[in-house]
C-alpha cells in the first residue's frame, strides 16, 4: 500500500516539520500486521512530498483470526488485496506513523499546524466500493478536487470490465492535520470494511479524528453507516453523539415531553412518567427536541390538532404554546420558517396548515423522529403544492449546517432545556452567528412557576430529559447576553396562565436581527411578562 502527500509554494518543506519525520532519513515503524516505511521522494525550495509504504505480512493478517472468516475458502484468507489496496490497514497505518500531524500538534513550529497550505494526496491503489462517485461525494464536500481513475481488472483483457479500485487524486487546500484525519476516516469508509473488530472504542475514534469536518459534512450518516457498518448500535451512538447528545439514546433525546398545568378539577397525574398534571398522557410535548407534542390519550387529546384558529378556554399549554409562536411568526411577516428541533412535527404542521408559510423546514438530530413527523403529517398524501413547501432534514444545533441559512425566522421550541448548559453556547453560534435569520423565536418553561405542578418535589424539573429549567431572570440574562452578542434586539414574553408573582408557565423570547429588512419598530407590540 502506497500514500503520497505533496506540499507546493514557498513553504513546502514545512511538511516535514508538521510530519515530525526527518527529510533526510529514511525511517521504519511496526505497524499492526506489517511494516510501515517513510520517506522523501522529492524535496527542494517549492515542492515536497513524503512517501508511506505499508507492507503488509498476509501470514500475520490471518494469524489467530476466529469466526466466520476464519471457516471459508482458506487459500482466499492468504491470497487477496489486502497487502496492496489502500484500506483499514492503511489507515491504522497513517494513525501510527503521523499520530502528532494529525492531533495538530508541532511543539517546534507551534504555528504550523493550524496553517491551511496547497496539498496533493495520492492513492495509486484505492478499495473502493461504490467507484469513482463515492470518492467524489465524500471528498468534494469538504473542498478536495477529486481526480480518479477506474483500474480495470485487467488491462490486457478489456471484456472483464473494471475493478472496484480507483486511483485517487486529492488537490486542495487544507492543514495537514484535517487532511490526515479525512483520510484516516474515509479510506476505510470507502473500502466498507476493516480488518480488525470493532467495538465501542471506534465511535471515539471516529469522533476524535473527525470532530473538525464530519459533524458537517452533507453525508456524515452515510459515513458512520459504513465506517461502523457491521455494528449498527456503535453507528446510533456516534450519530447521538455527533448531535452532543451523548448522554442520551436520540429516541430519549427526540421523545422528550414537557408538562402542563392540569385543568381545573382533574386528578393530578406524574409528571416523570411523561404525564401532564392532569393526568393524560404526554400532553404538552417539547416541539423542539423531538417532540411528542399533543400526544394525548385521553379526553382532550390534541393530536392531529391544528392550532390555526382561534382557542378554546380550556385549550392545553401545547396548543397556547404553538398559537403563540405562529401569531409571533405572523406579526414579523416570515414566510420562511425553520424549526429547529422539530420532532415530530406539531408545530409543521400548523405551519402548513397557513399558505403565508412558503418555505417550511423542520430539522431534527434523530432519523426516527424525522420519520414519525413524515409520517404524522402524511407527507405522501398531501397535495403536490403543499408538499413542495416542506423539507426535513437531519441536523444538529450545536455544529454548523449551510442548509439552515437564509430563512426569515427560526424557531426553538422546549428545546434549549434539552441541552446541556455547556453547549448552549454552541448553540447559540448556530443559531445567531452562522444561520442568523431576521427572527428567532425561543420558547423554554419557567421554573417559578412549578410549583403549580403538585406531584414535583421542589428543585425537580419537568421532565426526566431537561438538563436545566430558567427562572425569569436567569432567561432574561441568557437572552440580553445572546442578543447583545450577535446584533439582535430581544423581548420576552409570556405563554399560558401567569401567576401574578411568579409569571407565566412558559417564557417565550422574540429575538430580531439588528441589520434585518424586517425593523423590530414595525412588529406589533405584544405584552411583555
Amino acid at each position: 500500500m502506497f500514500l503520497t502527500i505533496t506540499a507546493r509554494g514557498p513553504s513546502a518543506t514545512d511538511l516535514s516539520h508538521l510530519l515530525h519525520k526527518h527529510p533526510d532519513k529514511v525511517q521504519q515503524f511496526d505497524v499492526a500486521d506489517g511494516v510501515a516505511h517513510v520517506f522523501y521522494p522529492e524535496r527542494n525550495d517549492d515542492r515536497c512530498t513524503v512517501a508511506l509504504l505499508v507492507e503488509v505480512d498476509p501470514i500475520a493478517l490471518v494469524r489467530g483470526r476466529k469466526g466466520r472468516d476464519a471457516d471459508g475458502f482458506s487459500l482466499a484468507q492468504y491470497v487477496n488485496d489486502r497487502p496492496y489496496a489502500a484500506s483499514s490497514l492503511l489507515a491504522v497505518a497513517l494513525g501510527r506513523v503521523f499520530r502528532t500531524a494529525m492531533a495538530g500538534t508541532c511543539r517546534a513550529r507551534p504555528e504550523l499546524p493550524g496553517q491551511r497550505r496547497p496539498l496533493e494526496l495520492h492513492v495509486p491503489a484505492l478499495s473502493c466500493r461504490g467507484g469513482s462517485p463515492l470518492a467524489e461525494q465524500l471528498f468534494a464536500p469538504l473542498g478536495w478536487q477529486v481526480t480518479t481513475t477506474t483500474v480495470p481488472l485487467d488491462p490486457t483483457i478489456p471484456a472483464w470490465g473494471d475493478s472496484r479500485y480507483v486511483d485517487l487524486r486529492l488537490n486542495g487546500c487544507s492543514t495537514l492535520a484535517d487532511a490526515l484525519t479525512q483520510l484516516y476516516v474515509l479510506l476505510p469508509v470507502l473500502d466498507g470494511s476493516k480488518h480488525y473488530w470493532e467495538n465501542r472504542d471506534e465511535v471515539d475514534k471516529l469522533l476524535r479524528a473527525g470532530e473538525r469536518w464530519l459533524p458537517g459534512h452533507p453525508d456524515r450518516e452515510l459515513i458512520v453507516a459504513r465506517y461502523l457498518r457491521h455494528h449498527r448500535s456503535l453507528g446510533t451512538a456516534a450519530v447521538a453523539r455527533l448531535a452532543e447528545v451523548d448522554d442520551a439514546e436520540p429516541e430519549a433525546f427526540d421523545n422528550a415531553v414537557d408538562a402542563e398545568p392540569p385543568a381545573q378539577g382533574q386528578p393530578v397525574g406524574d409528571l416523570s412518567a411523561g404525564d401532564s398534571p392532569a393526568g393524560s398522557a404526554a400532553v404538552a410535548g417539547s416541539a423542539g427536541a423531538g417532540s411528542t407534542e399533543g400526544r394525548s390519550t385521553e379526553a382532550g387529546s390534541t393530536e392531529g390538532r391544528s392550532t390555526t384558529g382561534p382557542l378554546s378556554a380550556g385549550s392545553s399549554l401545547a396548543d397556547r404554546r404553538r398559537a403563540e409562536v405562529l401569531a409571533v411568526l405572523r406579526e414579523v411577516g416570515a414566510t420562511r420558517v425553520v424549526d429547529l428541533g422539530c420532532g415530530e412535527g406539531a408545530l409543521l404542521r400548523d405551519l402548513l396548515a397557513d399558505p403565508v408559510f412558503t418555505r417550511i423546514v423542520g430539522a431534527d438530530v434523530s432519523p426516527r423522529a424525522l420519520d414519525l413527523a413524515a409520517r404524522r403529517l402524511d407527507l405522501d398524501r398531501l397535495p403536490e403544492r403543499t408538499r413542495e413547501r416542506l423539507q426535513l432534514m437531519q441536523s444538529s444545533l450545536t455544529y454548523r449546517d449551510e442548509r439552515l441559512a437564509g430563512f426569515d425566522a427560526a424557531v426553538l421550541m422546549e428545546v434549549l432545556e434539552h441541552v446541556d448548559p455547556q453547549r448552549l453556547p454552541a448553540v447559540a453560534r448556530t443559531v445567531f452567528g452562522w444561520a442568523r435569520p431576521n427572527t428567532v423565536v425561543v420558547t423554554t418553561p419557567n421554573a417559578e412557576y412549578n410549583v403549580h405542578y403538585k406531584n414535583l418535589f421542589p428543585g425537580a424539573l419537568r421532565h426526566r430529559d431537561h438538563r436545566f429549567e430558567w427562572t425569569r431572570e436567569e432567561f432574561a440574562d441568557w437572552t440580553q447576553d445572546t442578543a447583545a452578542r450577535y446584533g439582535y434586539t430581544v423581548r420576552v414574553l409570556p405563554v399560558g396562565d401567569v401567576d401574578p408573582q411568579l409569571g407565566p408557565s412558559t417564557q417565550l423570547a422574540l429575538f430580531t436581527r439588528t441589520d434585518a429588512t424586517t425593523a423590530e419598530n414595525n412588529v406589533p407590540r405584544r405584552t411583555e411578562q
